[in-house]
C-alpha cells in the first residue's frame, strides 16, 4: 500500500474511533442542555446552555437540593429542568409562602419570589422526586397535576455547570 493510501487509512480509522467516542458519551456519560424559560431564575438564565451528568442516577439517587433534567410527563418529547425539593419518604408542605421539608422551614437562598399558593401536607413516593423551579411563581412543577412528583425513570440527568455563556460560567450543586 502507498503511503498516501496509509496515511488515508489512518485518518479514517482515527475519525470513526473520535465520532464513536463522542456518540458513547453523549449517549451514556454528558449531554449539553439549553435552558429554555425563566421557571429557574436566578440559578439559571433563558438561553444559558449547560454540561448535565446522564450517568449519575445510574448508580445513586437523586438528592435535596440538585437541579436536574427529566422528561415532562404529557409530553416525554420535551425537557424540564427544576430543583429536587424532596425525595421519597420525605414529607412537602407548602404554607404562608414557606416550604417545609419534614416539618422544617427550608431556607431556599436560591429563589426568586416565595410561593404565593399553599401545598398540602402529602409524602413523596418510592422512585420520585418531588421538584420545583427557582421561580416559584412562574414554574410548572410537581405542585401541579400534570407534573405531579417525577418518577426515576423520567429522570435524564443531574446539571453540573453553566458553559455558556462563558460570563455566567458557574458549577451547580
Amino acid at each position: 500500500m502507498s503511503q498516501l493510501g496509509s496515511e488515508i487509512k489512518d485518518w479514517v480509522i482515527s475519525i470513526v474511533i473520535a465520532v464513536a467516542l463522542a456518540m458513547f458519551i453523549r449517549t451514556f456519560i454528558v449531554e449539553l442542555y439549553l435552558v429554555d424559560g425563566p421557571s429557574m431564575m436566578p440559578t439559571l438564565e433563558h438561553q444559558q446552555r449547560l454540561v448535565v451528568n446522564k450517568f449519575i442516577y445510574k448508580i445513586r439517587e437523586p438528592e435535596r437540593g440538585e437541579v436536574l433534567i427529566f422528561q415532562y410527563p404529557r409530553d416525554k418529547s420535551r425537557d424540564f429542568i427544576k430543583r429536587v425539593i424532596a425525595v421519597p419518604g420525605d414529607t412537602i408542605e407548602i404554607k404562608e409562602h414557606n416550604v417545609y421539608v419534614n416539618g422544617e422551614l427550608q431556607n431556599e437562598d436560591y429563589i426568586l419570589s416565595k410561593c404565593r399558593n399553599d401545598y398540602p401536607k402529602t409524602t413523596i413516593p418510592e422512585g420520585h422526586v418531588f421538584v420545583m423551579g427557582d421561580n416559584r411563581n412562574n414554574s410548572e412543577d410537581s405542585r401541579f397535576p400534570d407534573v405531579g412528583f417525577v418518577p426515576y425513570n423520567l429522570l435524564k440527568g443531574k446539571a453540573m455547570m453553566v458553559f455558556w455563556p462563558v460570563s455566567d460560567w458557574k458549577t451547580l450543586p
